[in-house]
């Protein structure tokens, strides 16, 4: 990988960019991590609350995470051109302002009482994170040597779980608690008026920072890998393929279980808990993640990716088989685990998918990132088996979702490339 030159102009402020000594611009992005992750995480928060302001079915309620997670479906790739062209340091500041304007659109979607804008808020929103994630996951990776790009991918999303692990006791407390108090339907939607103002204003800071910033102005011809060389798009990589299912399938499993938490454990079987309790242990849930991502993220430096992957997903399988089966503390402590085993999912994948591909890079992480439609189509399907069969038993989607990851770990994360 060369070195890449940077430009400076009277007040800005510079890094040293001699390869390897990229440590000020990886603690820069830390911060979009932690913040993606906890808008992320309110979804968790805004789907019980949403659900008893318009008397919704679970299916119907399963429509936040639709309209968020449909965003990256349709973002995606439109996202990667974008980064493309403008390079990762400006696709982050274009994607937290696209992002401060869909938390401004909370306050609209409130105040006329409608659950269709507030889908709508969500999409906006979701639309400026999937710019965020096309811009700063790929340049995470290459902040470094490729051999330890999952280690430190890995390292940056325990602060995403940071993020996820801190939103549930703020939404729990600035949303479901007021709205509990609200003394009519509007009065509660208005809820999470504040809260959401309060994140646009966050963003649009961030957004003004890292259009200050002077970051390492790094491009995919800095990729020194010799598949960079190559012809063709990032379609014929078979190992990235199977992982954009990976991302897909892992996605759908972890939002879905994180959705389903709140109702879970107000079941009268598991814990009967309020629902403004109940959202608290979510923190437990995410905050698992964060812990094995911080544990994730030096044993990679040691044991091969795929194998501690292989090994977390056989591990999410029986902890879910055992949720389904069992009833009280039992099962609610079997569920919340599963977050430790999710640490290191996400980046993994997304690692080992883009390894390889050289100035392909840009349309993988676009691949990958389309990927996580399956936030929309997992949680959705789950939502429905809820209203069938219920939802412990409905668990048993998210456990067909984590066979594959492990299959993913072991064999299919092996770099084949299609050459026809």
């Amino acid at each position: 990988m060369s070195s890449p030159s940077i430009i400076t102009k009277p007040g800005e402020l510079t890094v040293d960019n001699s390869k390897g000594n990229y440590s000020f611009a990886l603690t820069s992005l830390t911060s979009l991590f932690f913040m993606w992750g906890f808008i992320t995480c309110l979804n968790d928060i805004l789907i019980p609350h949403l659900k008893g302001v318009f008397n919704l079915t679970y299916s119907q309620a399963m429509l936040v995470q639709f309209c968020f997670f449909g965003a990256y479906f349709l973002v995606s790739l439109p996202s990667g051109i974008i980064v493309k062209k403008l390079g990762y340091q400006k696709g982050i500041v274009v994607g937290l302002v696209i992002a401060a304007i869909g938390c401004l659109s909370f306050y609209p979607a409130a105040s006329m009482h409608s659950y269709p804008i507030f889908l709508l808020a969500l999409f906006i929103l979701a639309s400026g994170i999937t710019l965020l994630q096309v811009s700063a996951n790929p340049y995470v990776s290459m902040l470094g040597d490729s051999k330890t790009a999952s280690s430190r991918l890995t390292l940056t999303q325990a602060f995403n779980s940071l993020g996820t692990t801190i939103a549930p006791f703020f939404g729990a407390f600035l949303i479901l608690d007021q709205a509990a108090e609200a003394i009519s339907a509007t009065a509660s939607a208005e809820a999470v008026q504040m809260p959401y103002l309060f994140l646009a204003a966050m963003l649009l800071l961030l957004a003004a920072t890292f259009a200050w910033l002077k970051l390492p102005n790094l491009s995919i011809a800095d990729d020194d890998d010799d598949s960079s060389e190559k012809s063709g798009s990032a379609w014929q990589y078979r190992h990235l393929v199977l992982g954009a299912v990976g991302i897909f399938v892992y996605v759908g499993a972890e939002v879905s279980i994180g959705s389903f938490l709140v109702s879970f454990l107000a079941d009268p079987n598991i814990a009967g808990l309020e629902e403004s309790h109940a959202a608290k242990y979510i923190a437990y849930y995410w905050g698992g993640a964060m812990v094995g991502r911080f544990i994730g993220a030096a044993v990679m430096q040691k044991i091969a990716a795929g194998k501690v992957l292989f090994v977390n997903s056989v591990a999410a399988v029986v902890l879910i088989l055992i949720t389904i089966v069992s009833t009280g503390s039992v099962a609610m402590v079997a569920i919340l685990l599963v977050g430790l085993c999710n640490s290191i999912m996400f980046p993994t994948i997304f690692s080992l998918a883009i390894n390889g591909l050289g100035k392909h890079t840009s349309q993988g992480s676009g691949i990958l990132c389309l990927a996580i439609v399956g936030g929309a189509i997992v949680p959705l399907i789950q939502g429905l088996l809820a209203d069938t069969i219920g939802v412990q038993s409905a668990f048993i989607l998210p456990v067909v979702c984590f066979v594959f990851i492990a299959y993913y770990g072991l064999i299919g994360s092996k770099p084949i490339t299609d050459t026809k």
